[in-house]
């Protein structure tokens, strides 16, 4: 893997605004590369679902957040539908 590539999810690939947020931050990459396929597609599908850019860089924001207090999937959302 190279140094500006991060894994992705099962169903959703990683858009290239969230892959470099991620990379700038070695301790949230740390968590992203170890949480399973399916929690970073949730991750990924949560982000993506905002229908606001507002929405999309809160959720970005939580995401930063919860996987740095050691949260490996979005809190309070059904899930991603497109498994």
């Amino acid at each position: 893997m190279h140094k500006n590539e991060i894994s992705t999810g099962t169903a959703h690939k990683i858009p290239a605004d969230l892959q470099k947020v991620i990379i700038s931050k070695p301790e949230v990459l740390e968590v992203w590369e170890d949480i399973t396929p399916l929690a970073r597609n949730e991750w990924l599908c949560w982000i993506e679902s905002a229908k606001k850019l507002e929405t999309r860089n809160r959720r970005i924001k939580i995401m930063l957040e919860n996987l740095m207090a050691g949260k490996r999937r979005p809190c309070c959302w059904a899930g991603c539908t497109h498994r």
